[in-house]
């Protein structure tokens, strides 16, 4: 068998809040509650992963990074526009609003409010 990520917990202030904005940027399905006490709230990326977003009171940002085809990578940099959400080419600078990647032909970083740090890769 292959070894494949089931799911990851996103750690945010406001699991439900963090969840529904990662959700709505990336253009994926937010699923029910899980968890015993439902205190995930995941969001399917993929057939194989979900990230579980769960409320944590010192909530410290991660970094996520996603390969995107260009298509999708359209799509998200429309909906970070149309959302007035800020986004850049460098991590240190996520709001200076290019798509100039340095690892990959266009790419782009973008801030959740708990400084979870989304990471957006096209090839094209």
């Amino acid at each position: 068998m292959a070894v494949t990520l089931n799911h990851t917990i996103v750690p945010a202030a406001d699991h439900r809040a963090a969840a529904h904005f990662f959700a709505s940027v990336m253009g994926l399905p937010e699923l029910p509650p899980a968890g015993r006490r439902g205190h995930f709230l995941p969001v399917r990326v993929n057939e194989t992963l979900t990230l579980d977003f769960m409320t944590a009171p010192d909530a410290e940002g991660h970094h996520l990074a996603f390969d995107v085809d260009p298509e999708t990578f359209d799509g998200i940099l429309t909906r970070l526009r149309a959302a007035g959400i800020p986004y850049g080419n460098d991590p240190t600078e996520p709001d200076n609003g290019r798509t100039d990647h340095p690892l990959c032909a266009r790419g782009l970083f973008f801030r959740d409010d708990s400084h979870n740090l989304y990471e957006v890769m096209s090839p094209q």
